[in-house]
């Protein structure tokens, strides 16, 4: 377990094929608690996506069965928004201030413009989309939506989202320029995965300045 910290802790996060094949013997464990600590703790800025889809990928060196992957996967996703979803129902808008370091007041109105939008089908369109998926939980939980909904919707989302995500890793895997250029390719879905959240960055950055400019 001390292996798998160390490997967690020093891989980098456009390097998902370096956390996985440093991971050893604890590869799942590791995918898993990415998977769960992005939504069930709230922090947006690990892998999710990049990580499963080169799991999937290199799911034979891995010595990782494609089933294993996607039943493992769904349920990290899943248990990860039921811990979003009840974390938003104690806590509530406690949470969110304009000022915080993570739990910014324009992620929540975000998500639940999101949520307000699509509904309970949010929960399976927000899989797809960086920081959303992170967030949505949390505001559907200070909703009215009735847990039994939400849990069959969250079911949908998490089981869809670990087929997609692995069925495509596994079978672009069996091309040729794919497979021997894994390293690159998962860089490069790295930074389109992240690429939303640093425009958002920048674009609420700008905002900002525009709304408060510094004193001369």
């Amino acid at each position: 377990m001390n292996h798998l910290l160390h490997t967690v802790h020093t891989a980098s996060i456009l390097d998902p094929t370096a956390l996985l094949e440093g991971a050893g013997p604890w590869v799942m464990v590791a995918i898993m608690a990415i998977v769960f600590i992005e939504t069930g703790l709230l922090f947006p800025f690990l892998p999710g996506d990049t990580l499963v889809f080169t799991a999937a990928l290199l799911s034979v060196p891995l010595g990782l069965p494609l089933w294993v992957l996607v039943l493992g996967v769904s349920v990290a996703a899943i248990l990860g928004d039921q811990t979003g979803y009840h974390i938003g129902r104690r806590f509530g808008p406690r949470l969110f201030k304009p000022d915080a370091r993570v739990f910014k007041t324009r992620y929540f109105t975000e998500a639940d413009a999101f949520f307000t939008k699509y509904g309970g089908r949010s929960l399976v369109l927000a899989r797809f989309v960086p920081i959303v998926r992170t967030f949505v939980p949390p505001v559907v939980g200070m909703s009215q939506l009735p847990f039994r909904t939400f849990l069959i919707w969250n079911t949908i989302g998490g089981i869809s989202w670990a087929l997609i995500l692995t069925i495509a890793g596994y079978f672009l895997g069996a091309i040729p320029f794919v497979a021997n250029n894994v390293e690159i390719i998962a860089v490069v879905i790295a930074v389109l995965s992240i690429g939303p959240v640093i425009i958002s960055f920048i674009r609420n950055r700008r905002r900002d300045d525009a709304e408060h400019p510094p004193d001369r």
